[in-house]
């Protein structure tokens, strides 16, 4: 029997398909806000932290 099938029985499972896309779109969005919108020294401070040692 397919994986496909199992999903199939469970009621409401494309609710949770749905939810973790908003999720996983929301966090990346947010993201990229904070990159794009970071002071320029925080992010060279960023850079340079796996050279400091």
């Amino acid at each position: 029997m397919k994986f496909i099938n199992y999903l199939e029985k469970i009621s409401g499972v494309d609710i949770f398909g749905l939810t973790s896309f908003i999720i996983f779109f929301g966090f990346f969005v947010v993201m990229a806000l904070w990159a794009w919108k970071a002071d320029k020294k925080l992010i060279e401070k960023l850079n340079h932290i796996p050279l400091d040692n």
